[in-house]
């Protein structure tokens, strides 16, 4: 099982940015089996970055669209979903300005267009605290955009961190999301009062009754994701692994 762990790349953009390539490598001989693709920097082909996840044998779990990529960019989106062999399209995050009623409507119904448009594809949200704090019809804006209704096509990308950092249980939570979120993200937080970002296993969330819920509710990849890491990020990345492998073998 151990094969459906992935690495989100944002946890690595300032190595990404001195060598791609080294750290895809590194992130294979540590062990992982994926990657989440984000956080690219343009000098970097896309050709070239799918031929050397081909050439490791490192899956996509998925990439991360900026919005304004998901409304005006949507054809070289696809084609790079395509070169990644991934049919996962994330929007990871709205900026300050965007955090309105009439911008949430805005982005359910972009997504869900994008989806009726494109039906091969599937198009997911990740949530951070923010959404939690605007209220539309009665619902959480987060709510609101991943509202389990057939109607709606937006699937969850469920951040377990920041549920928790919005003062809700990450279990209870993503219980609505059965069967609607092929990627979930896993970040654990420190224990104390910064309760800021932590590895795997060292902090305060218990992610083994997440994953025993992920495996009977369709979850197909546990990404992995530090935004902020105390010193080298391969170090904290080992440590949640560790821990992973030793979750998997218990």
């Amino acid at each position: 099982m151990i094969e459906k762990f992935g690495v989100q790349l944002y946890t690595l953009r300032h190595e990404m940015e001195q060598d791609l390539f080294q750290v895809l490598t590194d992130l294979k001989k540590m062990g992982w089996s994926s990657v989440q693709i984000s956080a690219l920097s343009d000098k970097y082909d896309p050709k070239e970055v799918a031929q050397k996840l081909k050439e490791l044998n490192l899956k996509a779990a998925g990439m991360h669209v900026p919005l304004n990529r998901l409304e005006y960019d949507m054809e070289n989106v696809l084609r790079e979903a395509h070169l990644y062999e991934t049919r996962d399209i994330v929007c990871p995050y709205l900026s300050e300005e965007l955090r309105t009623v009439d911008s949430y409507q805005h982005v359910k119904q972009l997504l869900n267009s994008i989806v009726d448009n494109h039906p091969d594809i599937r198009v997911s949200y990740h949530n951070h605290d923010f959404e939690f704090q605007t209220m539309i019809n009665g619902q959480t804006a987060i709510e609101y955009l991943l509202d389990p209704a057939e109607s709606n096509k937006i699937l969850a990308e469920i951040d377990i961190y920041w549920v928790k950092k919005a003062g809700r249980d990450p279990l209870q939570f993503i219980d609505s999301y059965k069967n609607r979120m092929p990627i979930i993200h896993l970040k654990d937080m420190t224990n104390d009062e910064e309760e800021t970002y932590a590895a795997l296993g060292t902090g305060s969330i218990d992610v083994k009754p997440i994953i025993e819920w992920g495996e009977k509710s369709g979850i197909e990849w546990y990404v992995v994701e530090q935004d902020e890491c105390p010193g080298d990020p391969f170090d904290s990345l080992q440590i949640s692994y560790n821990y992973i492998q030793r979750l998997l073998g218990s």
